[in-house]
């Protein structure tokens, strides 16, 4: 079953399940429980994208493995196992009506959009194609709306947004973000950076849209870390190029706060080319050649990118 859902990450210790703490993954797992009526540890959710602590997604998507019988308890007397409407958009409504009531009386700040039926080469993880996010920030000087403080970071400085275009324009491609991750043994921070844009939102926020094939740890808010830091003057557009293809953690811009990344899109192939994409995704993609080798080529067609982490054995993190 394939779960679309949103949450407001702010009092979530990130998207995974961890023992005594507050997460997305444990509470929704815990109101499918009830639904299934089996213990919450029978029940395990593979994600699309795992998020950290305080960050939000409006387009999250996770699946989690059912069997025919508590398909027909989790679908209801109108939609049962087997019958021509159990895969329709309405059945699929109504089953995430049903977690959603669950869900109100312990974590209403998880909203599921729909439940559907996907086949068996889904996968949440693996199969997804890109990832697409969005982080809000003001710089000093700019209006503060008290509506949407709790999703936009503030920063400091006042910002020049035609820099941090420029800024991000030379940021996309292929490339090895090791300066942008957090470093893992064995690890390859080779991704394909597909958009990195930014508008202006109706109360006066910035907001960057960001997407790739994949992200490894804390990639995403070291990327705007990065723009950021040339628009407040604080660095060069050109050193932020020597800080990309020096491949190594830095000092000269901060990663930025949690709260103003969200998650919006995850998207996924055709059914019918699922297996081979999870199939390209779980083999771990080439190094590039060092900096300053010449032009950079894909890597060969036998690997891709792990779609969170780096090597398929790390945990994935966003």
């Amino acid at each position: 079953m394939r779960l679309d859902l949103g949450y407001d990450g702010t009092d979530f210790h990130g998207w995974a399940g961890q023992p005594g703490l507050r997460t997305v993954q444990g509470e929704l797992e815990a109101a499918i429980a009830v639904l299934l009526r089996v213990p919450a540890e029978s029940v395990s959710l593979t994600v699309g994208g795992r998020t950290d602590a305080g960050v939000h997604a409006r387009g999250q998507v996770a699946h989690v493995d059912v069997s025919e019988s508590q398909l027909e308890k989790w679908s209801g007397r109108r939609a049962r196992a087997g019958d021509p409407d159990a895969g329709s958009a309405e059945a699929a409504r109504l089953r995430a009506r049903r977690v959603n009531g669950v869900l109100k009386r312990s974590a209403a700040d998880i909203v599921v959009h729909s439940v559907r039926e996907v086949p068996a080469a889904f996968d949440a993880r693996f199969s997804a194609l890109r990832r697409r996010y969005e982080y809000r920030l003001r710089g000093e000087g700019s209006r503060r709306d008290p509506l949407t403080a709790r999703f936009t970071a503030d920063v400091p400085r006042e910002l020049d947004l035609h820099r941090m275009r420029r800024a991000s324009e030379r940021l996309l491609g292929l490339n090895d973000f090791t300066s942008f991750c957090k470093a893992r043994d064995g690890a390859t921070a080779v991704r394909t950076l597909l958009d990195f844009s930014w508008r202006v939102t109706d109360d006066g926020a910035y907001a960057a849209r960001i997407e790739a094939d994949a992200f490894c740890h804390s990639m995403v808010r070291a990327l705007v870390g990065g723009v950021v830091a040339v628009g407040s003057g604080r660095i060069a557009e050109t050193e932020l190029d020597e800080l990309l293809h020096a491949r190594r953690r830095t000092s000269r811009f901060t990663v930025m706060p949690a709260h103003g990344l969200s998650l919006e899109e995850i998207a996924y192939p055709p059914y019918t080319e699922l297996a081979e994409r999870a199939e390209r995704t779980r083999a771990r993609r080439a190094p590039l050649a060092p900096s300053g080798a010449g032009p950079q080529s894909a890597p060969a067609p036998q690997g891709g990118p792990d779609p969170q982490s780096d090597p398929p054995a790390a945990i994935p993190n966003l």
